[in-house]
């Protein structure tokens, strides 16, 4: 029953893209890029929404909740709610004034071409490595709710997303995405009346978790003596949370659903009432959360969840309620994780084609061949990331990796492209290697880099407690990111002003598509 569910909802996702691909009737690559840039309010507005409220956010709200605090569950959503509105009241409207076609036009627009193509290796990263990551938990719960091999989930997920991502283009993406959330808010809804009276009502859910738990209860962390929040802890929690924040906005699936968008004023309005929706999309699962924490767990069961934490969403979707509506729940999932896994694909290949291949490499190419190799280079980087998925842990770890770099590397380049005349290259370069070693210093598991930089020690007077506190065994706990990304906020600029006579600045120019 849930496998046939499961191929069912692929079928309908291909044919709602099928049918949406007709949109692009001119089949030229602004049209494939960014919908012509005439997409509606409404469709814009959902499809942001439904490119950030992935199949991570549901499950790692559900699963943070339940192991460790609401803090920590509702984290995400939260951040990436606040990202949306700040990227819409601050950022949107000039890139949307500006025509610009991909994230990394503004950097190639002050700094030129080949640097740009530097800023630009961290944000291609950044997107197939999500996407990778995305194969996985779509794969993972499919093989757990409805007994498909691991494998064959993720190749199917992956040759049906990239399939319609290939046919239509944005278009097909921004449409698709639409029926995805309205799934994605279904399958919630419905689940959640019957979760709750399974553990006794809203009210007896959140007094058990808070009776359980009473220093994890709130949605900022406070410190309490001997309590689950230390000062250290709570620190790190504003570093993540200020990565999440300003390291959300410059990543290209963001500003390609804004460069869509019919007016200036309407990419503005739409980033901020998908921030909105957001936030509001935190609520389910972080009820549903609580709720696993509170519910009665067969010995079996709650062994399987401790161990797995990760599988909470699921396992509340496949025991606690009836099979029909858990297959609901497990449509919302899989809807959730295919949305976003559309989005990042055709995301990494705009930039892919129209930065590297054209502006850089090929800038007499036809945009008639610039539309083939667009749709090449979604099959190319779709089965790239479909081989990373099988490698669960590194592909996770270097999602979260390139995620930081985004932040330490790209929000400073971003601020200054868009808004100080007087940048230069050398001023960049210089913001971008300081924080580079300054991230790299506090120490990277995934490259096996131990810290190099001792923060704690350094700021040993200006810290509570011992250095030693601030670490927590293979990661530091001291807020050097968000340190390196106000280190590259102050070099950009000022460097920049220091090097004029050697580095003019260059103006802001349009590199439309149109």
């Amino acid at each position: 029953m849930a496998l046939f569910a499961v191929l069912t909802i692929y079928a309908v996702f291909l044919m709602v893209g099928c049918w949406a691909a007709r949109k692009t009737k001119d089949g030229t690559a602004a049209d494939f890029i960014v919908a012509g840039r005439a997409m509606p309010l409404w469709i814009a507005t959902l499809t942001m929404t439904a490119t950030w409220v992935d199949g991570g956010y549901l499950l790692g709200t559900a699963e943070g909740v339940y192991k460790s605090s609401v803090a920590l569950g509702v984290q995400g959503g939260l951040c990436f709610g606040i990202s949306l509105i700040l990227g819409g009241l601050f950022f949107a409207k000039v890139m949307r004034q500006h025509e610009f076609t991909t994230l990394i036009d503004p950097f190639e627009a002050r700094f030129g071409k080949g640097w740009a193509m530097v800023l630009f290796v961290p944000a291609l990263l950044g997107e197939v490595f999500w996407s990778a990551e995305l194969l996985v938990a779509v794969g993972s719960t499919i093989s757990v709710m409805a007994g498909m091999n691991l494998s064959t989930a993720i190749l199917l997920s992956a040759v049906v997303i990239v399939l319609y991502t290939m046919l239509g283009g944005m278009w097909s993406v921004a449409y698709t995405d639409a029926f995805q959330l309205g799934l994605v808010a279904v399958g919630l809804l419905v689940a959640l009346p019957w979760v709750l009276e399974a553990v006794g009502g809203l009210n007896q859910a959140v007094m058990s978790y808070q009776t359980a738990r009473p220093d994890r209860i709130g949605l900022i962390p406070t410190a309490q003596s001997g309590g689950f929040w230390t000062t250290p802890t709570m620190v790190n929690w504003w570093d993540v949370s200020a990565m999440l924040v300003f390291g959300g906005i410059p990543w290209n699936c963001y500003f390609q659903r804004v460069l869509s968008c019919q007016t200036p004023k309407r990419a503005q309005q739409h980033s901020i009432f998908a921030g909105l929706l957001t936030i509001a999309f935190t609520v389910p699962p972080l009820l549903l959360g609580i709720s696993a924490f509170s519910y009665r767990w067969p010995a079996n069961f709650l062994a399987q969840l401790q161990e797995q934490p990760s599988q909470t969403l699921p396992m509340i979707f496949q025991y606690v309620t009836p099979p029909l509506i858990g297959l609901l729940g497990l449509g919302a999932i899989i809807a959730a994780v295919t949305s976003s896994f559309s989005s990042s694909v055709l995301s990494a290949s705009s930039m892919f084609t129209w930065n590297f291949c054209h502006r850089l490499l090929r800038p007499d190419l036809s945009l008639l061949h610039l539309k083939r190799l667009l749709r090449l280079a979604i099959v190319l980087l779709g089965a790239a990331a479909t081989v990373m998925a099988f490698r669960v842990q590194s592909v996770q770890a270097l999602w979260f990796f390139t995620s930081d770099l985004i932040f330490v590397l790209l929000f400073p380049q971003l601020v200054f492209a868009l808004f100080d005349p007087k940048v230069n290259r050398i001023g960049s370069m210089t913001a971008f290697g300081l924080s580079l070693v300054l991230r790299l210093g506090g120490g990277e598991p995934l490259l096996h880099l131990p810290s190099f930089i001792p923060y704690p020690e350094l700021f040993a007077a200006i810290l509570p407690g011992e250095p030693h506190q601030w670490y927590d065994g293979t990661t530091m706990l001291f807020p050097f990111k968000i340190l390196a990304a106000i280190v590259g906020l102050i070099a950009l600029p000022l460097v920049s002003r220091l090097t004029l006579r050697w580095s003019a600045s260059q103006p802001l120019r349009a590199l439309s598509l149109d």
